[in-house]
């Protein structure tokens, strides 16, 4: 079975197979500028505390942490938007073991600075059945230590791109999440954590359910 991490390296290559040189350079600077800010460190860590927080989901409603939580363990993804193929990608994976991560005893959750109607369309395009939720401004994303301002190189390339954040984000911040997967346990406390600066990085799937398996194994200990 094709790993989550292959398929993002297949895009990876043929996104760079296209992309000029001069472009190239700008979004490997910020990548590694982006690593050596040490935001990666400082995001929130395994056993530290989730503070509460409340979003409006892709149809409108608004939904809390703590609302989460009373169900049991729940996996956090934060994307960029639905213009990221990376992003795109995890997604589609995330959904094809939704099942798995239910028959676990958890939720699944996605948050995107996107307005609700570009969740909407996410959602709707990957035939999502988790909440996707909006946090406008990263507020969120703030509070896990995530969120991280655009340097002006790479907003210009996002506009050559045809990339209007502003409309899909809607405010001028141009800031984003460090794409990353949590796993946070009832009691509100991240048990797994997956965060890279490397935005063409993400958590695979089977490790996620491995940290959820390993919730359920100490419940029944």
């Amino acid at each position: 079975m094709q790993t989550l991490q292959s398929q993002l390296d297949e895009s990876q290559a043929a996104f760079r197979s296209q992309m000029p040189a001069a472009s190239l350079a700008v979004v490997d600077q910020a990548t590694r500028d982006l690593a050596s800010s040490g935001v990666v460190d400082t995001a929130l860590q395994v056993g530290d505390r989730v503070a509460n927080f409340s979003l409006t989901n892709q149809n409108g409603e608004s939904k809390s942490l703590s609302d989460f939580l009373k169900a049991g363990p729940l996996v956090i993804s934060f994307y960029r938007g639905g213009w990221c193929p990376y992003c795109n990608i995890e997604l589609s994976a995330l959904q094809k073991v939704l099942p798995e991560i239910e028959a676990a005893g958890a939720r699944m959750i996605a948050i995107t600075p996107e307005t609700p109607d570009n969740s909407l369309s996410t959602a709707a395009k990957h035939a999502l059945a988790f909440d996707v939720l909006s946090d406008q401004g990263n507020g969120v994303a703030r509070q896990f230590g995530l969120e991280f301002s655009l340097p002006n190189e790479l907003r210009q390339l996002y506009v050559n791109f045809g990339i209007d954040l502003s409309a899909r984000n809607g405010d001028d911040s141009f800031t984003l999440p460090i794409p990353a997967t949590y796993v946070v346990g009832a009691d509100g406390n991240v048990i797994y954590r997956f965060v890279d600066a490397d935005y063409t990085k993400r958590a695979e799937p089977r490790d996620v359910l491995k940290a959820l398996q390993g919730i359920a194994a100490q419940a029944k200990a």
